[in-house]
């Protein structure tokens, strides 16, 4: 296990006030997740994880924590311990101060909270990318994170972006696989048509997340497009503004951004969630792109092969809708900010 500790239940108890409500800091489909404080004064995050009685539950539960501590990287919440006992499964992770991106966005962002400043959202795009890069290439697993979405996205105390739930695996003979079906609004088409999964999953994923740390808003999938009632923002609406040089921004950037970044970054993203797999750059890819600045000529170039391939027809009603749209106005990008 390396550096992972197995700690006892009553020391997870004593750390979370006996999973007390007041420490409850989210719930998942895998169960909920408690802030905690050790017997050292150290901060942690405790995930509780619902109760399944499997057989051979204990050896797959250790293989999984193996798997999870594998993963080591500056952009990925790493494992500090987890606790096993006959009814209780427990992972112990370090507890992120500054909360998910998506707690520090527009709707969901406490008042007393400063918004996110927009150096700070490109350092969460890059750090994020190449946590998922890292996931996909150089990892000892190549890991699908099958998940990625600005809630599973934390921020340390500097604000540096640290990719967290990527752990409890399906197993396959080419790579291990977040388990679970991912979150409406952020799944690829594919898996929603096939069931099929690729890392092209989590480029997808990432895409959608770009979005919603440029617009400040939660992302969700309408089943038909037919039936919206003209309220929401599809990809190909989005695509239609930066064509127009307009941008739909978080308020709470006011004007504080640079205009051609914020350009650049909707590029990118529109790249990542095209309807294609196979068209979808690699995170690898995504993370060069982003050091070294060559959004420009990869967007031409994506615009040459979509006019070839008459790629300017309706998305299908797997494609994402940002929510809650209709009371931003569309941003001019005329001019240095």
């Amino acid at each position: 296990m390396g550096q992972v500790k197995r700690f006892s239940f009553k020391e997870l108890q004593a750390a979370t006030d006996n999973f007390s409500n007041k420490n409850l800091l989210g719930k998942g489909g895998f169960g909920n997740v408690y802030k905690g404080r050790l017997a050292d004064g150290s901060w942690v995050a405790v995930k509780r994880m619902k109760e399944q009685r499997t057989q051979g539950g204990e050896y797959y539960f250790q293989k999984e924590v193996q798997m999870i501590s594998m993963a080591v990287h500056r952009n990925l919440l790493c494992l500090r311990g987890f606790c096993m006992t006959p009814k209780e499964r427990l992972l112990v992770y370090p507890y992120m101060a500054n909360g998910s991106v998506a707690s520090r966005l527009n709707k969901d962002r406490p008042p007393n909270q400063l918004p996110l400043d927009w150096p700070t959202r490109k350092q969460i795009a890059i750090g994020s990318a190449r946590g998922l890069s890292y996931l996909h290439d150089d990892c000892d697993l190549k890991i699908i994170h099958h998940d990625v979405k600005a809630s599973n996205v934390f921020l340390d105390e500097k604000f540096e972006a640290v990719i967290g739930d990527f752990g409890l695996m399906d197993y396959n003979d080419t790579y291990v696989m977040t388990a679970g079906c991912g979150t409406f609004g952020h799944i690829a088409p594919e898996y929603l048509s096939t069931g099929n999964v690729s890392e092209k999953t989590d480029v997808f994923g990432y895409g959608i997340m770009l979005l919603e740390l440029i617009t400040g808003q939660r992302v969700f999938d309408l089943a038909r497009l037919a039936n919206d009632d003209g309220n929401v923002m599809p990809l190909d609406w989005v695509k239609g503004l930066l064509n127009e040089k307009k941008l739909v921004l978080d308020p709470d950037l006011q004007t504080n951004y640079v205009a051609s970044e914020v350009e650049q970054l909707i590029q990118l993203a529109l790249q990542c969630t095209q309807d294609s797999p196979m068209n979808r750059p690699k995170m690898s890819d995504v993370v060069r792109t982003l050091e070294g600045n060559r959004l420009p000529e990869r967007w031409d170039k994506w615009q040459k092969r979509e006019v070839l391939q008459t790629y300017l027809s309706p998305l299908p009603n797997s494609v994402c809708i940002l929510d809650s749209t209709h009371n931003l106005q569309a941003v001019e990008l005329s001019g240095p900010r």
